[in-house]
């Protein structure tokens, strides 16, 4: 975090991460940071998509610092154990979700981050810049100073672990129809959330929430009921013919649900250099429902984009 990085309360927001993590999580119940049953402090949680919402939330009342990391890296582990520590020494006055980038990739491109371990900051829902790599103690120390300090001129001055014992602070309330469509995929009925969604965006074209979210609800319906089994079947039958349409967008499904986006869109923009007519533009649809579920401002969409244009012209 540079010297320059002090936040006014009336900044401009940071990027949409409800938006960028499972519809489903939006009614999470709040994770406050007592509950950690792993780690060595009180003050830290594992956070993941379905969680991430109420993480978000405590940083009305504290800092809350994001540890984006993977548990294939022996950065990632020191870089947590040290920050554990020094949320013990901080005493409440900063809470820290540890994030596996791996299997919670939506909030690694919420920020941004492309390379493990790396930190941000939250206060009061915007994203703060603080550093990557796995730093000497003292220099990490030097940058929670400064993020209490920009805490602090934002109003930013509670204590999760001190009086008064702060409540932890809901989640903004979601748009009526939006509220709809969480509640119906909490109920499991797909088809309803996909109506809530398209009539949001009938009545408001341009909401951006809404475009998202429905798709990922088509997402959703697609994967439904899709076991390993099927899946392992689908790549055979997609490795085997290639130009089965069903079975490319099916494993292309696959791959963006895994994490695994440059194969997904790699695999459709190939489709569309070596196709024409109705099956070509199909594909092209579904491609731009799967940049939307990754996310327009991703540099893996916007890479995609450029090979999509060179396919089709």
């Amino acid at each position: 975090m540079t010297k320059n990085s002090s936040m006014p309360a009336n900044s401009t927001p940071g990027p949409n991460l409800r938006g960028a993590v499972d519809l489903s999580a939006l009614k999470a119940r709040a994770m406050a940071p007592a509950e950690n049953a792993g780690g060595p402090s009180p003050y830290a949680v594992d956070v993941n998509e379905q969680s991430f919402q109420e993480f978000v939330a405590l940083s009305q009342t504290v800092p809350a610092l994001v540890l984006l990391g993977s548990g294939r890296s022996n950065q990632s582990a020191t870089l947590s154990g040290v920050l554990e520590k020094l949320m013990n020494e901080y005493a409440g006055k900063i809470a820290l979700g540890r994030v596996d980038a791996d299997t919670s990739p939506g909030i690694a491109q919420a920020f941004g981050v492309t390379a493990v371990p790396t930190v941000v900051a939250l206060i009061n829902g915007q994203p703060v810049p603080m550093f990557e790599g796995d730093l000497p103690e003292e220099q990490i120390k030097g940058f929670l100073d400064e993020l209490l300090k920009v805490a602090a001129s934002n109003g930013v001055e509670g204590n999760l672990g001190g009086e008064p014992d702060p409540t932890p602070v809901s989640a903004p309330p979601l748009p009526p129809l939006h509220q709809a469509a969480v509640d119906a995929i909490e109920a499991g009925d797909l088809a309803a959330a996909a109506a809530a969604y398209e009539k949001a965006l009938a009545e408001k074209p341009n909401d951006a929430d809404a475009k998202i979210g429905l798709a990922q609800v088509h997402l959703m319906s697609r994967r439904a009921g899709l076991d390993a089994s099927t899946a392992e079947a689908l790549r055979a039958r997609a490795a085997d013919a290639p130009d089965d349409v069903e079975a490319q967008l099916a494993v292309a499904d696959l791959d963006v649900t895994g994490g695994h986006v440059e194969d997904a869109f790699a695999r459709l923009v190939k489709f569309i250099s070596l196709h024409f007519g109705p099956e070509r533009e199909a594909v092209r649809v579904r491609l731009l429902e799967l940049y939307e579920v990754v996310g327009v401002g991703d540099a893996r969409v916007s890479t995609s984009r450029q090979a999509l244009a060179r396919a089709l012209f």
